[in-house]
């Protein structure tokens, strides 16, 4: 009897030593949140943060731009395309980066005020930032690897790069300076981007 319950007290040990199998179902492993434009944030001229999720549904133009470069001009046609578009839903920003030529000296307000005052232009401008390289602003490494403007056109190679971006948060163009804002081409993707309604929930 006693070698009876001494085998049975082992089967008992061994059954309690084996792990619980919980009837839990795999769980999927987190989604992060996709990853579009309005996931970044630039900081205003001012030193303010400037977070893109604040303009989700509007159309954005983003330009690295530089005072000293010879297509400054361009400052001029990009405020005539917020002039004329922006009541329809453009947003241009500008980020003045030193990356190309050393063609930005200047920033802050004494930037701000050299733009306003030079080529009347008064749309957003952000704080001189990296947009080129390791260094670069993460918007900028992730604008580049979108595929826009092709191999030669995907990333800045200079001065007043342009890269338009849809209501839903996609990279829709992605242009040299060599393509001056005003350019027909240009305009009428930027005015195609603007009649496209966002469906997605704000």
């Amino acid at each position: 009897m006693k070698s009876l319950f001494y085998m049975a007290m082992t089967v008992v040990c061994f059954m309690l030593s084996l792990p619980a199998q919980a009837n839990v179902q795999p769980q999927p492993p987190a989604q992060s949140a996709p990853i579009d434009a309005f996931s970044f944030s630039f900081f205003g001229i001012g030193g303010t943060e400037m977070p893109l999720r604040d303009l989700r549904g509007k159309v954005l133009l983003v330009v690295n731009t530089a005072t000293g470069c010879g297509f400054a001009g361009q400052f001029r046609d990009l405020q005539k395309l917020q002039d004329t578009y922006g009541k329809d839903g453009l947003v241009v920003i500008g980020v003045p980066s030193n990356d190309f030529g050393g063609q930005e000296p200047l920033d802050g307000d004494v930037l701000k005020k050299t733009v306003a005052d030079t080529y009347g232009a008064t749309f957003t401008l952000t704080q001189k930032t990296a947009v080129s390289g390791a260094a670069a602003h993460p918007f900028y490494l992730w604008a580049a690897k979108q595929g826009a403007g092709g191999l030669l056109s995907a990333k800045p190679r200079w001065n007043f790069h342009k890269y338009l971006i849809g209501r839903d948060g996609r990279v829709l163009a992605s242009v040299p300076a060599t393509t001056g804002p005003l350019d027909a081409t240009f305009a009428a993707q930027i005015k195609s981007a603007l009649s496209q309604k966002n469906d997605e929930k704000q």
